[in-house]
């Protein structure tokens, strides 16, 4: 990867990543309640809806900078992606070593900020002093592993689906999709994913609220699963559905629509600078 495709990655996708976690902070913030052990309404209902908000602020660029920094590399380093049959391979291994990168920034933001989202009265610095006083350094990376767990088979859905939605959009009108497009491919994808892993997701918040020294704190993904299915059943690891699916359409196309937008902006820019 060149300097400028390194910049245009890192640029388009951090700005990316804060438009969307901004925006929808608020339907986060509503499912992640929906998931807690102590229910909705304990959990702070609709009150202090922007709780944690600073954790996401801080870790929001970083993070989807890191993502697409690696994702972006890695489709370049493995040139046997511009076969159309090994295309869906490159960006399954992409996906996954972006997400797995990615996760060392967005694990100690997300642990703060889900804390703070179930305990509003608590400011996220008051978490963030907590969490380090009782648990130590390592207590930012409790569900590192789960969080891993559910990205991963999140991202091997979301973006083989959104390359092959747009590249089927641009075959059929005869040219590459314009930004718009590829943030409605964004969204359908998004939204499909976030379905079909929200029990990883149920298990994810659990392991990251849960008091320390319990087992479900051990970060055991399927255990953690087990417990909910067994004490809410099927409802139980489908808690937040609507509002996961919703926050991650809306997500995919502001997030994968801004990328495109921005990364198509940067290197017109970095091409005019260079004539």
């Amino acid at each position: 990867m060149e300097r400028r495709d390194f910049l245009v990655s890192l640029l388009a996708g951090g700005t990316a990543g804060v438009c969307v976690d901004l925006i929808l902070f608020p339907l986060d913030t509503i499912k992640t309640r929906l998931q807690s052990p102590q229910g909705f309404s304990k959990a702070g209902g609709f009150h202090g809806i922007y709780a944690g908000v600073p954790s996401t602020a801080v870790g929001s660029f970083p993070n989807a900078a890191a993502f697409f920094v690696t994702y972006d590399y890695v489709k370049s380093v493995l040139k046997f992606g511009s076969s159309s049959h090994l295309s869906p391979v490159t960006h399954m291994c992409a996906a996954s070593l972006g997400e797995t990168v990615a996760c060392l920034i967005r694990v100690p933001s997300e642990v703060i900020k889900q804390r703070a989202q179930v305990s509003p009265s608590s400011t996220t610095y008051q978490m963030l002093a907590n969490t380090l006083r009782q648990e130590g350094i390592w207590g930012l990376y409790r569900g590192y592993r789960s969080t891993v767990l559910r990205e991963i088979p999140f991202s091997l859905v979301q973006f083989p689906l959104w390359e092959f939605l747009k590249d089927l959009w641009s075959r059929k009108q005869g040219h590459v999709v314009d930004s718009w497009q590829a943030a409605v491919c964004g969204a359908f994808a998004g939204g499909f994913a976030a379905a079909v892993t929200t029990p990883l997701d149920v298990a994810k918040t659990r392991i990251m609220l849960a008091k320390k020294g319990s087992r479900t704190a051990s970060g055991n993904v399927f255990f953690a699963m087990h417990h909910v299915w067994k004490t809410q059943g099927t409802i139980g690891l489908f808690a937040g559905l609507i509002p996961r699916i919703t926050a991650i359409s809306l997500g995919g196309f502001i997030f994968l629509g801004a990328y495109d937008k921005a990364h198509s902006l940067l290197l017109q820019l970095g091409i005019k600078e260079s004539q």
